[in-house]
């Protein structure tokens, strides 16, 4: 049988026409490189738009990633919902994980209530409704779950809540050893220093955070500091989100200096996964996520050279 090259296996699922950055300057794609302080991945939110539109689904994102060079995968709980309790869905998954030499992460969980909810009652529920996706990522192998901070009320009302219910799914995480992450995401939980002091009123080692380079609109039009945000998250870090949007000529992210965040990632001493999020509409998804690997990959070996103590 003829072994598909990556760019016929991905255009045989209907997702690549073209290699656009293949064009861009040499000078932008990296050079062989030596052992990197730390891993990539893939996040699935990468590939919303074909999986939102039925051209791919969520059985087929290993493979996937496995062709375009990752493996570690970050998946998104809406792209298969309906399957949380389905071992027998979650048992196929593992075993095209294992077939493809892919990781398992975590689970990007939305929609599921929120847990900081100022009703007690509303507040457990949704610690229960978290339950599941848990259990999904036990039995996948992964090492957390993604949340969100939503809540009601003043900053202050809001952390005491968020830090209550949070505190809860961890208790319920300790019993499958995972780890429960929370990512700026809109709101209150996009100002680094309010989310960084939930985590601090959590108290819980299996809590943490999971910094996004691009998640920082506060709402209203006002947006936090990105760098100022991403480096008071850091300390409690247990995974990262290399978002990006826009890339101009030379391979550069346009709304994100990507050595100065890959600086505070790798100087906190972060040494864990790093996943790709391309979110943006200027690239084919494939294109931007490669894109955004490759701009990974330069900025961190310009930063091995000026710390070669690393190599």
């Amino acid at each position: 049988m003829a072994v598909l090259s990556r760019r016929r296996f991905l255009a045989s699922l209907g997702l690549v026409p073209y290699f656009r950055w293949a064009s861009w300057p040499r000078s932008f794609l990296p050079p062989p490189a030596p052992d990197l302080p730390f891993r990539i991945s893939l996040a699935e939110w990468s590939l919303h738009r074909s999986l939102q539109s039925g051209r791919m689904s969520n059985l087929e994102f290993p493979a996937i990633a496995r062709a375009l060079g990752f493996d570690g995968v970050e998946y998104v709980n809406q792209f298969f919902r309906e399957y949380a309790k389905d071992f027998g869905y979650l048992a196929e998954l593992r075993r095209r994980c294992q077939q493809q030499q892919v990781q398992s992460l975590l689970i990007m969980c939305d929609g599921e209530g929120a847990l900081g909810d100022p009703n007690p009652q509303a507040r457990l529920q949704a610690v229960d409704n978290h339950r599941k996706w848990l259990e999904a990522a036990h039995f996948l192998g992964c090492h957390s779950i993604r949340v969100n901070a939503h809540s009601a009320g003043t900053p202050e009302e809001q952390r005491r809540l968020v830090a209550d219910g949070l505190r809860q799914l961890c208790d319920c995480a300790t019993e499958f050893g995972l780890h429960v992450l929370v990512e700026n995401h809109g709101g209150l939980s996009s100002n680094g220093a309010w989310l960084a002091s939930v985590i601090r009123e959590v108290d819980h080692p299996l809590s943490g955070t999971l910094p996004d380079f691009g998640n920082f609109h506060l709402g209203d039009g006002k947006w936090y500091d990105r760098y100022r945000g991403v480096e008071e998250m850091m300390p409690f870090a247990k995974a990262v989100s290399a978002k990006s949007q826009r890339f101009d000529d030379s391979g550069w992210e346009v709304d994100i200096d990507y050595t100065r965040m890959l600086e505070i990632v790798l100087q906190s001493g972060y040494r864990r996964w790093i996943g790709v999020e391309y979110e943006g509409e200027q690239l084919e998804e494939e294109q931007g996520i490669l894109a955004t690997k490759n701009l990974l990959l330069r900025v961190t070996y310009q930063w091995l050279k000026k710390h070669p103590q690393h190599l």
